[in-house]
């Protein structure tokens, strides 16, 4: 387990009560954001903030929006690359 992860956790942990409920989501979202720009791994966050269902949502919508950005990225060098092809054809 990342040590940083574990921090986080505890961190989390003792601190979400002090959030409002309507603001638990967007301060998940943060601490998984913060997470993951500082290169933790995603299994370690999952099997630390197993029990927390705030940062399980969080982290579900984090990589479904990554997935969603990459897919985006795909068809952008797709449509690069077939209107490459188009000048090759002259």
């Amino acid at each position: 387990m990342n040590e940083a992860v574990a921090v986080a956790s505890e961190m989390w942990s003792e601190l979400k009560r002090y959030v409002n409920t309507v603001d638990r989501d967007e301060a998940a979202e943060t601490v998984v954001a913060i997470l993951i720009d500082n290169d933790c791994d995603v299994d370690d966050i999952k099997d630390t903030f197993k029990g927390d269902a705030d940062i399980k949502r969080a982290l579900t919508a984090y990589l479904d929006n990554d997935r969603s950005y990459e897919d985006e990225d795909d068809e952008e060098v797709e449509e690069e690359e077939d209107h490459h092809a188009d000048d090759w054809e002259n």
